[in-house]
């Protein structure tokens, strides 16, 4: 099942699967995940480590490398399905209508180049050949991400990290994209960093109306930015719905779990639960629902049953407590929430 129906739809996956080949057997990164991203909207992916949020990012913009690869499912964007296109038809795309801005800025970056003249080389492979052209619209971005265009000659280790991650915001900007993946570009920053780039990113997403794919661990960071929240646990989609709803009537245990794991600026103390265990060994799955042997509401179907996601309220949940055919047979649907995240 697919998620509710999003107006103009700029980027569609439908059933994407995505494995690691590896000497030791086959782990399914990804397992048949579908979800659309609206014109204009910001969706955010969160999850534990391990649960397949970058290599879905990965398999969407068509980075994936060996060993990894897509076994099933189509990535539709503007339309085209971009599945199988050769780099150079991918060329074409990426910059101008689809950009990716990675995880670790000085990762991404290229060390022995200034900005500039990693801004120049994108230009001029979408053919901007004007000297002048290419340095108005690079300090153009850069003004854009609050950046001095002085810094057009700087080198990425002359950049501190918040920094670094504006001008990879910045060079993503080059064409103002319809499209914008990011891959936890806050990770490496402290809080107040984190906020004043996720307040940056809103601004610029509002402002130019490009969609944003924006992944995350951290539940609290992306809360009040998203439109959307997709939450994946052992590559799959297990909750799927408007943002303020997931916060504040979570449905799947897990991503109940994963709001009990961060602290409340509000209201009495109360001590932090974690989720007993680590997310699966994606070579070696469990049978059932992926998250019962951590589940604290799992019952006897959930060892031998996959569930389907199931809609509620305009939301999509994986989990046995939704399915009709459990009435009277399963425990209460978890409750609670988080109304000021």
């Amino acid at each position: 099942m697919s998620d509710p129906h999003v107006p103009e739809p700029v980027l569609e996956v439908s059933g994407l699967s995505v494995e690691y080949v590896l000497d030791r057997g086959v782990a399914r990164a990804v397992d048949d995940v579908s979800f659309t991203v609206g014109r204009g909207e910001f969706l955010g992916i969160v999850g534990e480590s391990g649960c397949g949020k970058s290599t879905l990012l990965f398999a969407v913009a068509q980075l994936l490398a060996p060993p990894a690869r897509v076994e099933a499912g189509s990535v539709r964007f503007k339309g085209t399905s971009l599945v199988g296109l050769t780099d150079k038809q991918l060329a074409a795309t990426r910059w101008r209508d689809l950009s990716v801005v990675m995880q670790s800025a000085m990762n991404a970056l290229n060390p022995v180049k200034s900005i500039g003249a990693q801004f120049k080389d994108a230009l001029r492979a979408h053919g901007v050949r004007r000297s002048d052209e290419i340095a108005a619209r690079s300090a153009e971005v850069l003004r854009m991400v609050g950046i001095d265009p002085a810094h057009l000659r700087s080198y990425p280790h002359q950049l501190s990290g918040g920094m670094r991650q504006r001008a990879m915001i910045a060079m993503a900007m080059l064409f103002t994209p319809d499209l914008v993946i990011m891959d936890e570009p806050t990770s490496a920053l402290d809080v107040v960093a984190q906020r004043s780039l996720m307040v940056q990113i809103k601004e610029l997403q509002e402002a130019y109306r490009f969609a944003v794919i924006f992944v995350t661990h951290d539940m609290s960071l992306i809360s009040h930015f998203s439109d959307r929240l997709m939450v994946m646990y052992a590559g799959q989609v297990s909750e799927l719905g408007a943002t303020r709803t997931v916060f504040d009537a979570p449905r799947h245990p897990y991503t109940q779990g994963l709001l009990d794991a961060f602290p409340s600026i509000r209201g009495a103390k109360v001590p932090l639960k974690g989720i007993p265990g680590s997310p699966p060994n994606l070579a070696m799955i469990p049978n059932g629902c992926r998250f019962h042997p951590r589940c604290p509401v799992a019952f006897d179907r959930c060892s031998v049953e996959a569930p389907d996601l199931y809609e509620q309220d305009g939301s999509l949940v994986r989990c046995l407590l939704y399915d009709d055919a459990a009435s009277g047979s399963s425990s209460p649907a978890p409750t609670g929430g988080r109304a000021d995240a």
